[in-house]
């Protein structure tokens, strides 16, 4: 089953939450990158003439998904471009020591006369952020400076 999100009206006042889960760490991944970038624009009004190989590693999975976010707001900004899809794989060595991101990201620069743009994240933020696995299944709670 693929992860999901849903945004969270009700924990930040001034800024934007959401909550994604996953029966997997990727299906989490997935779910987590598609609320960031459905955030920033809708994904289908976004082109596809921009690419970009991304590679994150961290000690722990935590750490992985919120710098993993931050890269994606940092590109936003640092190339003005929106997303309209990200294909990810995750991977650790033996002794889950360090775990790594792959990402092929594919969007278009930003346009307001084509695309549907959303909000302007300028950030991830550690407000209630977290990471938690509960038998089965994996959740995230993320608050994004808007």
């Amino acid at each position: 089953m693929p992860g999901t999100f849903r945004f969270l009206d009700d924990i930040a006042v001034a800024d934007m939450a959401f909550e994604a889960e996953g029966d997997s760490l990727q299906a989490l991944f997935d779910a987590a990158t598609q609320a960031l970038i459905q955030s920033l624009a809708d994904p289908a009004s976004v082109a596809q003439t921009w690419q970009q190989i991304v590679d994150v590693e961290e000690p722990d999975i935590e750490t992985l998904l919120f710098e993993w976010l931050n890269r994606l707001v940092y590109l936003k900004d640092a190339q003005a471009v929106v997303f309209h899809h990200a294909t990810l794989r995750l991977d650790t060595n033996p002794d889950r020591s360090v775990w790594r991101l792959h990402a092929e990201l594919v969007g278009a620069p930003v346009d307001p006369s084509s695309q549907e743009l959303r909000s302007d994240v300028k950030g991830v933020t550690k407000h209630l952020y977290a990471v938690s696995q509960d038998e089965t299944r994996w959740k995230a709670r993320v608050v994004l400076d808007v």
